[in-house]
C-alpha cells in the first residue's frame, strides 16, 4: 500500500453543533432522519459535532470510491468465473455450493451499491473495506446532513443517495412497479433503513413492500412475494439482509432463488464474493485492474503468515461487520485482542490478517479526540453520498457516533468556520 493523496491539515475539520440547538437537532434526527436507534446500550450514537470538509478532499475520495468501485466489479465477474479461487473467501459452505446460480449474472440488470470506507491516517488517507453487501448509513448520508447544515455557514451537503437509488431503478423497472425491501423485519434498525427508502420511494410512485427474506418465492426465476395481505409479483428487490444469513433460514425456504433471479435487485447475491475480507489474498490471480485497491487498503494477508510476536498487524474475520471482531489495541482490552489472535490463527480460512495504519484524530475547540471514518457510497460505480461516523476509540463500531458531512461550498474551509447562529 502507498498512501498518498491530501492530508487532513486544514482539509477536514469538526466542529460543535451549538449546545443550545442539540437537543433539537437530535430529535429532528431521530423523527426526520431514520435514527430510532439514538443508544447503544449506555453509548449516545448521535454526535454533537459535523464533520466540515473542504470540495478538492471531498473529490478525491469521491474519485477513488468510483475507481474502487469499478475495479471490485470487475473482480466480482472474474470469480464468478473462477469457482476455485471462491474457495478461499472463507465463505460459507451453502453458499459456495450455490455459486453456479451466479453464471447469469448481468450487472446491466441490477443496481450495485457499496461503501468504501475511508480514514485519515498520520501518512495521508487510506480505505479499510468495502460495505460491498449490504451497506448501511444510507439515511444518514442523505437527511443527517440537510438537517445540519442550517447550523454552518458556507457548507452543504452532498448527494442524496435515496435520489441516485431511484434513479438507478427508474431505469431498470417502471414507475408503479412494485420494490420488495428485504430485511430482518425483527430489528429496527434494520427497519429504519429500509423504511427511509421505501417511504423515498412511495414519494416518487412505486408501491412497495417491506418483507423478511423467506417471504419471497420464484416463479421462473421471477420474484413473488408470498406475505400475506401483499401476495403478488415483485419488480424490484432492495436486500438489506447479510447474504450470509440467508443459510440460517427454514428449510422450507427457497433463498438460493435470489441467486439467478431475473428480478432486478440490489444488491444481487454476486455481492458476497466482494464483501469478504479475503479478498486480497486471491485478485492476483484474476486478471483484473486492482491498481487503486493496492494503492489505499493495507497489506492483507493469511493469519498463517504472520508470526504471533510480530507487531503491527491486526486480525479480522472475513465476514464481519460492524467493526465486530477487530483486535485494534487501545479500542479492546488485551484479553479480547488475545483471544481474537487465537480464533484468527486456528481457523485462518475465515480471517485475515492486515497491517495497522495510524489512525490520525481530529480535535474540536475543547481538546477532545475522535476518530474518523468517511463512507463514500457509490451507485453502478457513480459517488452517491457520504456516510459519517466518529469514535473516540481507533476502532470504528457499534459503539461510534453518526455525524453530518458536510462540504464548503466555496472550496477551501474558512479557517474559524464554524456555527453560523
Amino acid at each position: 500500500m502507498v498512501l498518498e493523496g491530501l492530508t487532513v491539515d486544514g482539509s477536514v475539520r469538526l466542529a460543535l453543533i451549538p449546545e443550545d440547538k442539540f437537543p433539537e437537532y437530535r430529535y429532528n434526527v431521530i423523527f426526520k432522519a431514520y435514527k430510532w436507534d439514538p443508544q447503544v446500550g449506555d453509548h449516545n450514537t448521535v454526535a454533537k459535532h459535523a464533520v466540515l470538509m473542504d470540495r478538492e478532499t471531498v473529490s478525491r475520495l469521491e474519485t477513488w470510491a468510483e475507481q474502487l468501485s469499478a475495479e471490485t466489479m470487475l473482480m466480482e465477474e472474474a470469480l464468478v468465473r473462477r469457482p476455485d479461487l471462491a474457495k478461499k473467501l472463507g465463505l460459507p459452505r451453502q453458499i459456495l455450493r450455490s455459486l453456479d446460480r451466479l453464471s447469469g449474472y448481468d450487472r446491466s440488470k441490477n443496481v450495485r451499491l457499496m461503501r468504501f470506507d475511508f480514514h485519515p491516517t498520520e501518512d495521508g488517507w487510506a480505505v479499510s473495506e468495502v460495505n460491498s453487501d449490504v451497506p448501511g448509513g444510507l439515511a444518514e448520508a442523505s437527511v443527517l446532513p440537510r438537517i445540519a447544515c442550517s447550523f454552518f455557514d458556507g457548507c452543504e451537503p452532498r448527494r442524496h443517495i435515496g435520489e441516485i437509488l431511484l434513479e438507478a431503478f427508474e431505469q431498470r423497472v417502471g414507475k408503479g412497479g412494485c420494490i420488495a425491501f428485504v430485511h430482518c423485519t425483527s430489528y429496527a434498525d434494520d427497519r429504519q433503513v429500509m423504511q427511509f427508502l421505501g417511504d423515498y420511494f412511495e414519494e416518487h410512485g412505486y408501491s412497495t413492500v417491506f418483507a423478511a427474506p423467506d417471504h419471497i418465492a420464484w416463479e421462473n426465476r421471477k420474484a413473488v412475494c408470498i406475505l400475506g395481505g401483499n401476495e403478488g409479483p415483485v419488480d424490484g428487490i432492495v436486500r438489506f439482509y447479510p447474504l450470509e444469513w440467508l443459510t440460517n433460514l427454514p428449510r422450507r425456504s427457497d433463498w438460493r432463488g435470489y441467486f439467478d433471479t431475473q428480478t432486478t435487485s440490489c444488491n444481487h447475491p454476486v455481492a458476497i464474493l466482494t464483501q469478504t475480507k479475503r479478498l486480497p489474498l486471491v485478485w492476483d490471480e484474476l486478471g483484473t485492474d486492482v491498481s487503486t485497491w493496492k494503492k489505499l487498503l493495507p497489506e492483507t494477508r493469511d493469519p498463517r503468515e504472520i508470526s504471533p510476536k510480530e507487531s503491527g498487524w491486526i486480525y479480522k474475520p472475513a465476514l464481519g461487520r460492524v467493526g465486530e471482531g477487530i483486535s485494534i489495541e487501545g479500542a479492546i482490552t488485551e484479553k479480547e485482542r488475545l483471544r481474537i489472535v487465537k480464533m484468527a490463527r486456528r481457523d485462518h480460512r475465515h480471517w485475515v490478517a492486515q497491517r495497522k495504519f495510524a489512525s490520525r484524530p481530529l480535535t474540536d475547540v475543547n481538546g477532545e479526540t475522535y476518530h474518523l471514518c468517511v463512507g463514500v457510497f457509490t451507485v453502478d460505480g457513480r459517488s452517491a453520498g457520504l456516510y459519517g461516523r466518529i469514535s473516540q476509540y481507533p476502532r470504528i463500531d457499534d459503539r461510534a457516533k453518526d455525524i453530518p458531512l458536510l462540504v464548503s461550498k466555496g472550496g477551501s474551509l474558512v479557517e474559524g468556520q464554524s456555527a453560523g447562529i
